[in-house]
Parts: C-alpha cells; structure tokens; sequence
C-alpha cells in the first residue's frame, strides 16, 4: 500500500493515509475469469445442482456486456458501431442487430 506524504510540518509516521490501489479493467476482468473457471471445475466434479446457477451466470453475462454497450453509446463517450464491432471482433452490422441503439 502507498502512502501519502503530507507536509513536513505533519509527523507523517502518525498520520501517513494509506492509499487504496485502483482497480483496472483487464485485471478485474481476469479475476472474474478465474472465478467462473473455479466455478465450471467446481461443477465438473460432481455438483449437478449447481449447473443451473452457472448456466444462468450466462444471462448476467449477456446483461452485463449489453450494459456496457449501452454505456459507450451514450453521449458522453458516444462510440460509433464499427468501433464497438472492432473490439468485439465482429461486423457493425452485427453489433448493431445485437446491441442495438443510437447514441441517446
């Protein structure tokens, strides 16, 4: 953990903040992984009932992904279709068909 330095006139051993580190996108994407992953094994060996719960992780996922189209299409950020179908590996007229609406 980082600290924050204050002015000299502080005695920073008694009053240092601790800094929280922030959280990025392609990490937290790869820890969310990790956890579907250990879920699947979880599953995999023997946990029958829990195939329903991640079968239905499937539907958050498409949620969530849905969401976050909508996100870069508002007019705050407003990306276009083709730049989303890049990202996605995709036509824009596929993005489109699946994600939908114009900027707003």
């Amino acid at each position: 953990m980082a600290l924050v330095r204050r002015p000299d006139s502080v005695n920073t051993a008694l009053t240092a903040i601790h800094r929280r580190d922030a959280v990025e996108t392609p990490e937290f994407a790869a820890f969310a992984g990790r956890i579907l992953r250990a879920c699947a094994r979880r599953v995999g060996n023997g946990d029958v009932e829990g195939l329903a719960a991640l079968v239905a992780l499937r539907s958050d996922l498409d949620a969530a992904i849905t969401e976050a189209v909508a996100g870069l299409r508002q007019p705050r950020w407003c990306y276009s279709r083709s730049e989303i179908a890049r990202v996605l590996g995709t036509t824009r007229q596929a993005a489109q068909q699946r994600y939908g609406s114009n900027c707003s």
